[in-house]
Order: structure tokens, then sequence, then C-alpha cells
């Protein structure tokens, strides 16, 4: 009955807020009848611009994408205020080439780039890896979420998760700009989610030095039944710019908790589990998940020249993570009949991360360079244990997908590790140095790109039981890349690339489906690392900005190992995790965004990818498609200021993901999804202060559909979210 009374409320004020009268005239023509009038022009303007297309390429710095041969883009703070997303995952449902999934049990989000996963462990925070706080992260605290399409090795360096090998995401926290603001915002969400957030910036000192602060608390139950999530956090970023030295300080603390998480559903079935009900919730009320984190960096650049700059940075994290992660396997996809589990893991991580360099512009001849040599090293120290609560026999407990009981925490069944205080599982080091050269030819029409990256990656892991030093691999490898940027028009660049992308090989997961009994079994190797890996990816594409509007257009080839499990027949009960074959994605991208006509606004795009198995042990699933990769998706964000009601912006959104496999058989598929959203914003002024009212509702048809597939060793699928209302109020003081 909450639900049924939140969602009306939310209908009737979207209602209201679109009957509501506007204190503004036509905000496009900037005709306007006093300081109301004015107030409301530049609070509506403010909200336009969504995606910019440049950011932060690691070794080569801040671009324009059309002076790059990679495929980036970035979503502002503006996207974040106005679609009130809860998680960084609800940011990149806007970008059409990916996907969100979650990890195994907990409320972890994964994102799925060209077929391949990016761990939230591997998503850097302004240029740096390990900084960023795993399993989720909170939007608020920041002022892009930069997206870069494809392999980095050499941009920026080996991910230490091993993961990334499609495309990266980097975070710019928000700092003070010229604009002096004082935010603040209240919102709400269905069920009965509320918080509110504030983001204060000013400029001191004719300009030199700033001060942004920001914060966001959220907590309730959400449109799952009885899911709950709670979030706290707070940035603070301080700054200097001089006139040939910049320097900011960074630092953040966040704090998140997800009671009774809806999990993934592992299927040891012959067919796909009819879905449940949009917001049912089969995990047990003992499930939670608790995250804090600490992070924050320090960054200078001085101009030693005109030509040449050089730059260092630093940064660093803390994070405390525990949690009992439940697990649900189906062995009945029309009772709904299965097996549950529950495994409890304690984890502390102490992270640091630095690089510098020196940047050199010339030019002579007709011909520019810009060279870029530097270094960077990442150390990282995970601290973790485990706790299987299967019960006797690992057998878990009696469960069902429909009609779930709330049953009691097994009884510990397998320990690994010091539970109070774990021993350190692995000390990874990842070290770098670099140089690369930027030829500009004919006016900088022709762009050639071309460097080296060496990377030294460093592993020592450690036993459970004793803390004991169990392997210890050192391995070297030199990433190449070359690129060309040819821009035979303006506003028109033609691009191609050959980057490799490092990684630290996988960790085999502490339980996994095994592929005879059809459960859940524990892995007898769970928490070895494997030696690193590399793949090469070929890109070739083309950008083209025509007045307010971009497109852009890409085709890659791109490959990496693949991570199985097999029955360990010498130790019965349990299954072996190793990397068996190779999986080969090739696909296209196509992506549109910008002002189609005065007030109508897009961001829009597809993705079409061939993922396919190879070189597997004995020819066995060999040419098949590698599951969880959507055989297509396509999204489209539309905007319109209304002429007819000003002040009122209308939105609107579809999300539409092909089909899936779920195994490497290929016996088992998920078929394509669509859902819609929408939504509207209203800008007026109250006391000559801008007031924006925000609606929205996503999965307005509230559909049932089994959103991902991708999990590397279990049949996992996950559920869509249920139809969530949201509303938002914020004040400009």
């Amino acid at each position: 009955m909450t639900y049924f009374h939140s969602g009306l409320s939310a209908v009737a004020l979207s209602a209201a807020l679109l009957a509501a009268p506007a204190r503004a005239q036509d905000a496009r023509d900037g005709i306007t009848s006093g300081a109301s009038g004015d107030i409301v022009v530049t609070a509506q303007r403010r909200n336009e611009t969504q995606v910019i297309h440049e950011g932060n390429l690691g070794v080569l710095g801040d671009k324009n994408a059309a002076d790059v041969p990679f495929a980036i883009k970035s979503y502002n703070s503006a996207l974040i205020l106005n679609q009130q997303p809860q998680t960084l995952g609800q940011v990149l449902e806007n970008d059409p080439s990916i996907r969100t999934t979650y990890g195994f049990g907990n409320a972890a989000e994964q994102f799925v780039m060209r077929g391949f996963t990016l761990f939230s462990d591997d998503i850097g925070f302004d240029g740096l890896y390990g900084i960023t706080p795993r399993q989720l992260v909170a939007p608020e605290l920041y002022d892009q979420v930069q997206v870069l399409n494809g392999a980095s090795a050499f941009l920026n360096g080996a991910a230490p998760s091993g993961s990334g090998i499609g495309g990266s995401v980097n975070l710019m926290p928000k700092r003070a700009g010229a604009i002096e603001l004082f935010r603040a915002t209240a919102n709400y969400a269905s069920g009965a989610h509320v918080g509110g957030s504030f983001d204060v910036s000013r400029r001191f000192g004719d300009g030199a030095f700033g001060v942004r602060v920001n914060g966001a608390f959220r907590s309730g139950d959400v449109a799952i039944d009885d899911e709950f999530r709670r979030t706290e956090v707070i940035g603070g970023s301080f700054d200097y710019r001089g006139t040939a030295v910049r320097l900011t300080v960074d630092l953040a603390y966040q704090r998140q908790r997800v009671n009774q998480l809806r999990p993934k559903v592992t299927i040891a079935t012959a067919s796909i589990p009819r879905v449940p009900a949009t917001n049912r919730n089969y995990g047990q009320p003992f499930t939670y998940t608790d995250l804090r984190d600490v992070f924050g960096s320090v960054r200078g650049e001085w101009d030693v020249a005109d030509n040449a700059m050089i730059y260092a940075a630093f940064g660093a994290r803390d994070g405390s993570e525990q949690g009992i992660y439940g697990g649900i396997t189906v062995n009945d996809a029309v009772t709904g009949a299965g097996q549950g589990t529950a495994l409890y893991v304690p984890r502390t991580d102490n992270n640091e991360a630095a690089e510098a360099g020196i940047r050199v512009k010339l030019a002579g001849a007709g011909i520019t360079h810009e060279f870029n040599v530097g270094a960077s090293a990442v150390w990282q120290v995970n601290r973790n244990a485990y706790d299987f609560r299967y019960g006797p026999g690992f057998a878990g407990y009696a469960t069902n997908l429909y009609v779930t009981p709330a049953v009691a925490l097994p009884e510990s069944t397998l320990v690994g590790g010091n539970l109070a205080n774990p021993f350190p599982r692995t000390r990874t080091q990842l070290a770098s140095s670099f140089a690369s050269d930027t030829v500009g030819l004919f006016g900088d029409h022709l762009l050639v790109t071309a460097g080296l990256r060496l990377q030294t990656l460093n592993l020592k892991t450690y036993a459970y039981a004793s803390g004991a030093r169990e392997t210890r691999y050192a391995e070297d490898a030199v990433t190449p890349v070359v690129g060309v940027v040819i821009k035979p028009l303006a506003g028109l660049s033609l691009y191609a690339n050959r980057i490799e992308s490092l990684a630290q090989g996988p960790t085999a997961p502490l339980s996994a489906l095994d592929p005879v009994a059809g459960t859940t079994r524990p892995v007898i190797n769970g928490g070895e690392v494997f030696a690193p890996y590399r793949s090469v990816q070929y890109e070739v594409g083309g950008k083209l900005a025509i007045g307010a509007v971009t497109g852009s257009v890409a085709v890659f080839s791109i490959s990496q190992p693949i991570g199985q499990v097999t029955a360990d027949a010498a130790t019965p009960g349990f299954v072996r995790y190793g990397l068996f074959g190779e999986q080969r994605n090739r696909g296209v991208e196509v992506t549109l965004d910008g002002e189609l006509a005065r007030g109508l606004r897009v961001i829009a795009g597809g993705a079409v990818t061939q993922a396919r198995v190879r070189d597997t042990p004995g020819g066995v699933f060999a040419g098949n498609d590698a599951p969880g990769v959507p055989t297509y998706t396509a999204n489209a964000n539309v905007e319109w200021d209304l002429p007819f009601a000003p002040g009122v912006t209308a939105t609107g959104r579809v999300v539409q993901t092909g089909t899936q496999q779920v195994n490497l058989a290929n016996t088992l598929e998920l078929p394509a999804w669509t859902r819609f959203d929408l939504g509207a914003r209203y800008v007026t002024a109250i006391a000559a202060k801008p007031v924006t009212f925000r609606v929205n509702i996503d999965n307005i048809a509230d559909n049932r559909y089994w959103a991902s597939a991708f999990d590397s060793f279990n049949q996992s699928l996950l559920q869509g979210m249920p139809r969530t209302y949201k509303a938002s109020v914020s004040v400009d003081f």
C-alpha cells in the first residue's frame, strides 16, 4: 500500500509541475521581464549541456575528443543533478555502449564495456587507480564521469584488479568554478528513500584560491521490497590557480549500507525461470553490505616555460567493508525452488597511487610536437577473510525464487583467515614509465601519436590461515600505442588506433557454480591470483560536429582469456578455477548528442557486438557466443523545453538491450528487453532565488525482465529494477 501511495504522490506532483505557471518568457529567446525572468533563464540554461566531448586521457592529459584517436566523452554534474541517480551505474545507463551488472551476492556494481567487465575497483579518480571507493560509488561528489571506450594500458597503465579491457571510467571531483554556488537539494525515491544534498563553491583572493564542499545523505527502503540503502558522502576541494603554478587537494568520505539486497540468481536448470514480480525480493533479512572509504588526492602543475609543464599527483584510500552476502541457485525453473547460501567476508584496503611527468610542446617548419614523459605507481594491500555459511555438507538452505521464506543464518561450514583481524591476502605494486609524441602536420590536420609504456607488475599472495607468503611474481611488459587523427573538414575527425590492454591476472573466486553438480560450490584454489595477460585492440572511427550536434562511429576488435571453473576430481565438493580459451569481441558503436532543434536535446546511440569464444580446450564451445554480452544495445534520452510552458522541460529515455547468452554452451538465452523512463523539471524563481523541481519515473511500464547474464563463472541473472519514482527540489541561494 505504501508503494501505491508513493506512486500516486509522484504522479500528482508531476502533473502539478507541468500545470504550474512559469515566471519567465521564452528562455531560448532570452526575452525576460524583470529579475525573476533573468534568474529562470540562467537556471534553465545551466541544465542544457550534459555531455562534454573531452576528458582525461592519462598520459596525454586533458584532451578534446576531436583531437585524439580514441572514443571519449564525459557526463557532467548537470545530468547527475537532473536524473537523480543513486549509484554510478545509474549515471552510466545513459551510455549506449555500457550496461551495469552486479558481482556475486553483494552490492558491487560492475560495468560491461565492449562486452568486457570493468570492476568498480578499476575506476579512476582524477586519473589515479585504486583511490575511488570500490563496490558502490555515490555520484553526488563528481563533476564529470569520463568514459573511454576501448583498451587503455598505455594511457592509464594496467588496471590493478585485472579489468578494463573494453573501456575505462574516470571520475573528476567537483572543484570551485568562476561562479559562486550555494545549492541545497531535497530528494525522494520510492518506496521510502529520502535525503538531501548541499553544494557550496567560492573563490577568494581575486580568484586565485577556491573552495568547494558538497555532501549528501540518503536513507530508506528502495523500490524493491525490504531492500534498504543508506548513503553518506562529503567531499572538499581546495585549489590555488597562480600564474604558473596550480595546486589542488581533494578529500572525501563515503559510507554506504545495504540491507537485504536482492541478489543475482544462479540457475541450475535447462530453461530460464520466469521473471519474478518487479519489486519482489528473494534475498534474506540477514544479508547486508557495509562500506566505508576515506580517500583523496593532491595534484600540482608548474609551467616551467610557455611550452613546458611539470605535473605530479598522489592519492590514497583507506577502505573497510564487511557483509553477509547471500546467494540463490534455482534448481526448478517452474516452481522456483532452489538452494540458498551465505558468505561472511570482512575486508580492508590500503591503497596509494602516484604519477609525475613533463609535457612539452614544440613547433617548427610547419610541424608540431607534444612530448609526454613520466612515470606512475600503484601500491595496494588487501586484507580479507571468509566464512562460508552453507550449513552441514555445504547443503545450504531451501528457498524459492517466487515464495521466499525467511530463514536463520546457516551455521559456519568453512572458515578462511582471521575473521576478527584478517591477514594481508595480496600486496600489489604496479610501476611504469612512459614516453609519447604527438606529431602535428599540415596545420594539425594530421595528428600522429606514438608511445611506449614499460610496466612492471609485482604481486605477493599470502595464506588465509597463517598469513605466510604463498606466491610471488614480477612480470614486465611493454605496451605500445599508435594512433592517427585526420581532420579533412572543419568539425570532422577520422581516426584509427592500435593499443593494448594489460591486466593483472584474475583472482579465483571463493565460490562458483559446479557445472557438473549444478550447485554452487567452494573453489579449491579460491583467492589464487593468475599471471597478467594482455590483448590487442584495433579500432577505426570518426567524429562529426555540426553546430550543437555531435555524432561518432567506431569499429573495434579486442580479445582476452576466459576464466572458467571445472569440477575438481581430487577434492569432492569443490571446483577449480582457471583460464581456458579466449573471447574475441568485434563491434560497431554509434552515438549522437546535442541540440537537434531549439529546446530539443538528445543523447542517443547504439552498439552491435559479436562476442565469440575461441581456442577452448578440445574445441568445446569454440565459436559460441560469450555469455552476458548483448547482441546489441541502444539508448535515446530526449529533453524538450516546452515552448507553451516556459520554464518546463519534459524528459524521456528508452533503453533497449538485445538477447544474451547465459552459458558457454549457448543452451540458455535471455530475451531482449526495453525500458522506458519519463520525467519533467520546472525552473522558477521564489524570493529572487532560482528553484528547480524535478520528477523522474524509471521503468514507467513496470516491465519485468532479466537485465544481465554477465558472469564469467556462474550461470547468473540480474533482474531489472522495478518502477521507481524520484522527486527533488533544488534551491540556489
